[in-house]
C-alpha cells in the first residue's frame, strides 16, 4: 500500500493514471536513473532544436516540425513550410475547381499515387480512414513493382486515364521500384493519346532525379520532400499533404 501510494501516478486534467508500483524496480532506482533521463531530455531538446541528428548524411530530424511551423528552429524552416502547405491547398483547390484540368477533359476526377514504403503508407492509411464516395477524387495506388498489380490497378482505371491525375512520391528521386511505376504510367498514357506531364504532379527533394525530371519534362507542378523528413514520418509534410488536399480532407 505504501509503494503504491507513491508509485500511483494520476493526471486528472486528462484524464490518465499509470500504476507502475508493481514494476520490480528497487528502491532508488529513479535517483540512479535521474541523470541519463536528464542526459535523454538534453538531447531530446538539441534535436527539435536542429541539431543533426544522423551523422552519417549531416542530417536533420525535424518531422515533428510540420505539425506547427512554430516548432521550427530557423525562420527559413518556418516559410518553408508554411509556404509548401500554402501551395498545397492552393494546388489542390484548383484541381477541385477545374482552374488546373486535364489534357483533353473538365476536370480531375481520379487520382493515382505512386510510390513505396513510406511514400504510400501514410497516404493509404489516411485514404482507407477517411475516404468516401463523395471524395472530389479517389485513389489509387502503385506501390510495388508486380506486374500483375500494376495490371490489375490500371484495369480498374480503365477508361478513366484521361481524367486521372498521378502523384509521383519519391525522396531521393532514384528509387527504382517508384521509377519503375512512373514508367509504367508514362507507357500508359501515351498509349491512350495523352501526355503525362500534364497529368503528373512530383513530390521529390529539391534538384533530385525525379526533380529535374518533372522540370524538364513539363509537369503540372513539384512540391518539396525535405532531407530532414523521414519517410516513415512523412505523413505530415507533402508526402501525405498533397493526396489528402486532393482527396478532399
Amino acid at each position: 500500500w505504501p509503494r503504491f501510494q507513491k508509485y500511483f501516478l494520476g493526471y486528472g486534467d486528462l484524464p490518465f493514471s499509470i500504476d507502475i508500483s508493481r514494476m520490480r524496480f528497487p528502491d532508488g532506482f529513479f535517483e540512479k536513473m535521474q541523470p541519463l533521463v536528464q542526459k535523454a531530455f538534453s538531447a531530446m531538446r538539441e534535436l527539435e532544436a536542429g541539431a543533426i541528428a544522423n551523422p552519417d548524411e549531416g542530417r536533420m530530424v525535424g518531422h515533428y516540425w510540420l505539425r506547427d511551423s512554430k516548432l521550427a528552429p530557423t525562420p527559413e524552416l518556418r516559410a518553408n513550410i508554411d509556404e509548401t502547405n500554402a501551395r498545397i491547398k492552393q494546388f489542390a483547390a484548383n484541381i477541385h475547381r477545374g482552374k488546373i484540368a486535364p489534357q483533353k477533359k473538365e476536370r480531375f476526377k481520379h487520382l493515382l499515387l505512386i510510390g513505396i514504403g513510406g511514400s504510400a503508407l501514410g497516404p493509404q492509411f489516411i485514404a482507407d480512414a477517411l475516404g468516401n464516395a463523395t471524395d472530389p477524387l479517389d485513389i489509387y495506388f502503385l506501390d510495388n513493382t508486380d506486374p500483375d498489380g500494376f495490371d490489375r490497378t490500371f484495369n480498374k482505371i480503365a477508361d478513366h486515364l484521361a481524367d486521372t491525375l498521378t502523384v509521383v512520391i519519391s525522396k531521393s528521386g532514384g528509387t527504382k521500384e517508384t521509377r519503375n511505376g512512373m514508367l509504367e504510367a508514362v507507357a500508359r498514357y501515351q498509349r491512350a493519346g495523352l501526355d503525362f506531364g500534364k497529368h503528373a504532379v512530383a513530390v521529390t527533394g529539391i534538384d533530385s532525379e525525379l526533380d529535374k525530371y518533372a522540370e524538364k519534362n513539363g509537369w503540372l507542378t513539384r512540391f518539396p520532400m525535405h532531407d530532414w523528413v523521414g519517410g516513415r514520418t512523412s505523413i505530415m509534410s507533402a508526402v501525405g499533404l498533397v493526396p489528402a488536399a486532393l482527396e478532399g480532407f
